[in-house]
């Protein structure tokens, strides 16, 4: 089945990054190489299959490099492709505009 045409170019955007861990999972790898074990440990919540499942996505759309390395044990590397790295100003922009609001939206994490 064919989807829609998005209506608001953004959409196409959102369809990239949407769910809740693909943002996190990008600020953390646009920090440098990281291996899943990694990721795991510094991303608070994720399963470890979410996490595979979400990797795994965002290799097929493009976002992240997954090297394989034949070693004992079997070594997997993580990287954000020039792709993945042009989203980073999204990102950035996303943690300016929540440092800016800090105060406002504290009361969700108080709740």
């Amino acid at each position: 089945m064919n989807r829609p045409e998005p209506t608001c170019p953004a959409e196409l955007t959102l369809e990239f990054i949407e769910g809740r861990w693909k943002i996190i999972i990008l600020w953390h790898l646009a920090q440098g190489v990281k291996r899943s074990s990694q990721l795991s440990q510094a991303i608070t919540g994720i399963s470890r299959r979410v996490l595979t499942q979400q990797l795994r996505q965002m290799e097929q759309d493009g976002l992240v490099n997954r090297e394989v390395f034949a070693q004992v044990p079997p070594r997997v590397d993580y990287s954000l492709t020039p792709l993945g790295e042009s989203l980073m100003p999204i990102v950035e922009a996303m943690c300016e505009w929540a440092h800016t609001h800090r105060i406002p939206l504290a009361k969700y994490y108080l709740m």
